[in-house]
């Protein structure tokens, strides 16, 4: 059975590992309302990170509690992979980009 409630890992695209981490939960603003969690990327052994914005939760939106996240690989690798295209250049300097993803991570 896969772990699907880990905070951080590496995964593997296209012959890269990536690392990633939560940067941020599922949070209220009193300007905006709620805000979706956020995840970090740093392909290993270049200097520019992206940052995948994440919708708020449904369940958070009708009001009720938040629940524990559910990040999968899965969903950190489609991450990576529509940020690639949407053009991320890890091996690029510069700030993290930030990309906004659906709950998939599409």
């Amino acid at each position: 059975m896969a772990n699907i409630h880990k905070l951080s890992g590496i995964v593997d695209v296209d012959g890269f590992q990536y690392e990633w981490e939560l940067r941020s939960e599922p949070r209220w603003s009193e300007f905006e309302g709620w805000k979706g969690m956020t995840i970090a990327l740093q392909r290993k052994h270049t200097q520019r990170g992206a940052l995948l914005e994440f919708p708020p939760l449904k369940r958070l939106l009708k009001g009720m509690q938040r629940g524990r996240l559910q990040i999968s690989d899965a969903i950190v690798i489609r991450g990576i992979q529509a940020a690639l295209h949407a053009g991320w250049d890890p091996a690029s300097r510069g700030k993290p980009m930030v990309f906004v993803v659906d709950a998939d991570g599409n």
